[in-house]
Order: structure tokens, then sequence, then C-alpha cells
């Protein structure tokens, strides 16, 4: 990072705690001392840095929230209206009704929705929702779910639990110690797992994101509904991150198999916030049986983003394209990947590729990927959100970049600290 960004990133670190709001969006995420921090502006796939450098972004697209492209007009121009008209009020808003009525003909098997403004909170609640439904309290999951104490319980058994879906070594301070043994892991399509979990008693509910990195076998989800529907226990899918990116409504779809409640987050409003809950009514009746409520959900902005980007998405039948355009980009890096004799593997949902090297080298070489990208006007490291905005001129450059420092690596061009003072200085 260049001098204005690390003297606003040490201020950063006096008077926000942890530096800034999102650990995905810290730059030692990417390539410590080297990454941009700070954005002012944001447009298609375009960041407009605040020392007026503009990138490219073949990386997180703000991770994962806007695939309809960074600032969209037509979104834009109803949150507009939406602020003009006053964002908030004593009164509630009818956009609450017009997008749970969309939600829920989205998912016909549903009857009812809440709407909150983050993923994390947004899980929370559905398992509040499950222990209050089925009066049990131990919840069994797959995948990642974020912050929340529930969640994060799981490392007080085993300090190793959370490793593969969120990251190694987690500190868990503040985790209420009895709150030990009431969350459990599974990993997709580990039959004997799961059926040795169930053994358990006292479980309410079974969260999954359905698909990330390994596709689930279609008996395996079965096998776990068949349990829930028998037994009276919740199952609900986290659409969080996969929500509208293979098809519209849900990754859950492609399999043909309904939970009792599926969480929305992220590139539900493109990028303003706004998350749903949507189930059976009688699962969310339970509601009725807690306390779950926050002032800002009543807020106007998020509904109304999230109305007009499953407008769009439908339109643009986005989740078509941009799977589309994953596929061909897996195609692309592993035909430069072959061209240099370099082995990789690609992983990941369609719309979501990320690479790895088949070598002991990986972390190496991708630091020097990342570090060559961004000397070319490029945020790249390892893994991209593909959006509508990552059109055939946005990518053809990316692959011509990509072959260039794959040639590197190849000929084994790396320094053995990678970055020289001359780079350095290029990239200020």
């Amino acid at each position: 990072m260049n001098k204005l960004h690390e003297r606003l990133w040490k201020k950063a670190n006096k008077v926000i705690a942890g530096g800034n709001m999102l650990l995905s969006k810290k730059p030692e995420r990417f390539l410590k001392k080297y990454f941009p921090v700070y954005y002012k502006k944001s447009k298609g796939c375009k960041i407009y840095t605040i020392d007026n450098k503009v990138f490219l972004d073949l990386s997180l697209m703000s991770v994962g929230t806007c695939i309809l492209g960074y600032s969209h007009e037509k979104v834009n121009n109803k949150v507009k209206d939406a602020i003009n008209n006053g964002n908030i009020s004593t009164l509630n808003s009818t956009k609450d009704i017009i997008l749970a009525k969309m939600l829920i003909k989205m998912n016909p098997w549903a009857g009812s929705v809440k709407l909150m403004r983050s993923g994390g909170e947004t899980l929370s609640a559905a398992i509040r929702i499950a222990r209050a439904y089925t009066g049990n309290q131990k919840i069994l999951f797959c995948g990642y779910h974020g912050w929340h104490d529930w969640y994060l319980s799981s490392n007080l058994q085993n300090k190793k639990n959370l490793d593969k879906d969120l990251m190694k070594g987690l500190n868990i301070g503040g985790v209420p110690k009895a709150l030990k043994n009431t969350s459990y892991p599974f990993e997709i399509n580990n039959y004997e797992k799961f059926k040795k979990l169930i053994k358990m008693n006292d479980i309410a509910a079974v969260v999954m994101e359905v698909e990330r990195n390994i596709k689930p076998e279609k008996k395996f989800l079965l096998m776990i509904k068949n349990y829930c529907k028998k037994n009276n226990k919740v199952l609900i899918f986290d659409e969080c991150t996969s929500g509208f990116r293979e098809s519209y409504g849900g990754i859950y779809k492609k399999y043909g198999i309904n939970p009792n409640m599926v969480m929305y987050g992220k590139s539900l409003g493109n990028g303003y916030p706004i998350t749903a809950l949507v189930g059976e009514n009688k699962v969310m009746s339970a509601i009725k049986n807690t306390f779950i409520s926050s002032t800002f959900w009543t807020e106007t902005i998020g509904p109304t983003a999230a109305i007009e980007t499953l407008k769009n998405m439908k339109l643009n039948k986005s989740w078509q394209k941009i799977s589309k355009i994953g596929d061909q980009i897996k195609i692309n890096i592993l035909k430069i990947a072959k061209k240099n004799n370099l082995q990789i593997e690609i992983s990941g949902l369609r719309s979501i590729p990320k690479i790895n090297f088949i070598n002991k080298n990986n972390e190496k070489y991708k630091n020097f990927i990342c570090f060559e990208m961004l000397k070319e006007g490029i945020l790249f490291k390892d893994t991209i959100y593909v959006s509508l905005a990552h059109n055939k001129k946005v990518l053809n450059k990316f692959y011509n970049v990509l072959n260039k420092v794959f040639i590197k690596i190849s000929n084994n061009k790396i320094k053995e600290n990678i970055y020289s003072i001359k780079d350095f200085r290029r990239l200020n």
C-alpha cells in the first residue's frame, strides 16, 4: 500500500477495533504492505482508490454482494427515491410486504418472511426460531455461518472444529463456555459422521450451506431431509453466498429438496444491506414464542434495493450468465496453466472460481500473482466472485496478465523475497 493508504490504516487501527469492519477486507488477507485499502468510488467492476488509481476487481466484488456490478444505476435510482421519501419513520414500509411476497413466490413451499440486514444475525434468528419451535438446543451444521456465539461455540468442544469452514487457530474469546457441546460440525457427503451425530438427543436443527467447494450428493441431502422430516427437526439452508449464483432463489433448487427455512444475504440487495429468512408457517410462527426485533430492520433502503435487484436479476437471467462466465474463466485459467506447465486445481461454485497450485509453493505463488496483478491495475489473488460487469474486455486483460505471470512462475522468475524495492516503488 502507498503512504496515504498506510497512514490511514495506521490511524484506523488506533480508533477502529480490529482496524476495519470485515475480516475479508483486511489488506493482509491479500498482500500485506502492498494491497490498497481505501476506495472513493466503485462502478461496474472498477474500483477508484483514494490516491486516484483505478483497479479492475477480479477478486471479491465486495465478498459477492454485487452480482449486477458495483453502483448499478437502476438499483441506485430506486434507492435515491426511497431516501428522498424518507428512509424510516414511526410507521412501517409497504416495501416489506412487496419483497416478502416476491420471496414467497420464489419459494412456494414457504409461507412467511422476516427481513433483516446482515447474514450472521439472520442465521442466529433462524437458530433461535428453530430452538423455539422444537424445544431442543443442539445444532448440527455444515459450512460457514458467521460470527455469532451459536456457531463459534463449536470450537469450545474442539478448537479445530471450524478450521475447514472459517480459519485455523480461530480465537473465540467471549463465547460463553456454557455453550460447549451445543453445536456440532459435519462435512458434506460424510454419511457416517452425520449418522453418528443424529444419535444424540436434543437436536433442534440442521444448518447447511448446500454447496460451496464440494458438490453434495443428492442422496446425502435426501438423508438429511428425511431425518429432519421424520423427527420434526428444522432443516435450514444457508444461501447467503449461493442464493442467486446458479439459480433464481437458491442453489438448493438444483437438487429439488426443500428446507424448512432458507436465508438469503449478500447479493440480495446488490450491495445494499438486506437479508431475508424465509420459512414454513408452522416453523416461522414460533417467533411468537421468543423475541426477535431490531430498529433498523424497518428502514426502506434495503427492501427497495432488493426489489429492484431481483427484478433485474430475473430480467437478465443473471445467474445463468455469471455461471457461464465462471465456467469460461475456469477453462481459460486451466489452459493458461497447462501451457506454462503448471499444475493447478480450481474449486468453488461455478461463478466463484478459486485456484490453488498443486505445489508446496502454493501461497508463495498466489502472493506473487497478487503483486504482479496490482502492477497491472488488477485486484486478484486466487478467487473471483463473478458479476455481470466482468465482460470480455475485462477478462481478456486478466488472461493476458495471468499468462505473463504464469510464465514468470514457470521460469522460476520469482525473487527469494518475491518483491524488490524497485517493484514496490512502481506501485506507489
